[in-house]
């Protein structure tokens, strides 16, 4: 008999201590769980407020005027006499850019996106290439330097090549790296540095800067385009607007409209 009490006894006990055991757990996981319902429901609302203002960034996005062509941009009268351009003189269509040598987007479309145009539009006679100077001053210091080089170099029929040259090392861009771009060029150095001193081109530098900023140009590089007046090459009577690096079927897509209207 002793041992059959004592069994049950021990059973008991071990019952009591289990429940004391474990109700501490319980009750802490009880806990848990609500902190981790509390915490689920605090990321719902978060995330629904991170949806609404997803939903209000894209109706700003929406209501943005496209970067291609200006808010209010309307037909204006762009001056390319004097200036350097490249294809045939009366191509059907005038594009003219204006450029800063120190933009990187500058830089972007001079290595990327013209060389395509010069190849599918220019040198086929379809349109001019013209390039006005747009040195932002305040963004970048030795721009100016850098378009009165270029304009120098022309003087001695290297304008574009100093142009390449210098989008290639839109960093060197002090008057000795301008002096070893001449010499690169195999231009006459001293007839080169005489231009440069005499500040030879700085009328016309302000002259495009003027004339861009009268024409909508806010910012490197933008881009008009226009049907070529034969009757008057002076001038190109802008329609178009592109601002900014924009990817080559964009340019394809403006002058393609052009030349079809041409027809």
């Amino acid at each position: 008999m002793p041992h059959n009490v004592s069994k049950p006894s021990g059973l008991l006990a071990a019952l009591l201590c289990l429940a004391l055991v474990c109700a501490p757990a319980a009750f802490a996981e009880s806990d848990d769980l609500g902190a981790l319902k509390n915490e689920i429901e605090s990321l719902k609302k978060g995330q629904e407020g991170m949806m609404k203002d997803l939903d209000e960034i894209k109706k700003l996005i929406k209501a943005m005027p496209k970067p291609s062509q200006p808010e209010g941009f309307k037909p204006v009268d762009v001056k390319v006499e004097g200036s350097p351009f490249k294809g045939k003189a009366d191509a059907p269509v005038t594009l003219v850019e204006f450029t800063d040598y120190q933009c990187p987007f500058c830089k972007r479309h001079a290595t990327q996106t013209m060389p395509q145009i010069v190849k599918d539009y220019v040198e086929t006679g379809k349109v001019k290439y013209v390039l006005r100077e747009f040195p932002i001053r305040s963004l970048h210091p030795n721009a100016i330097k850098a378009s009165g080089a270029a304009l120098c170099a022309g003087d001695q029929g290297k304008y574009w090549e100093m142009h390449d040259l210098i989008f290639t090392e839109p960093k060197k861009l002090e008057p000795a790296d301008l002096t070893a771009h001449a010499e690169a060029l195999s231009l006459d150095t001293a007839a080169f540095q005489a231009c440069i001193d005499s500040d030879k081109y700085g009328k016309q530098i302000n002259a495009d800067i003027n004339d861009g900023s009268k024409a909508g140009v806010r910012g490197t590089p933008s881009f008009l385009l226009g049907r070529t007046d034969t009757g008057d090459l002076k001038k190109v009577h802008a329609t178009e607007f592109l601002r900014g690096a924009q990817p080559y079927p964009q340019f394809k897509s403006a002058i393609d409209k052009l030349l079809a209207a041409e027809k």
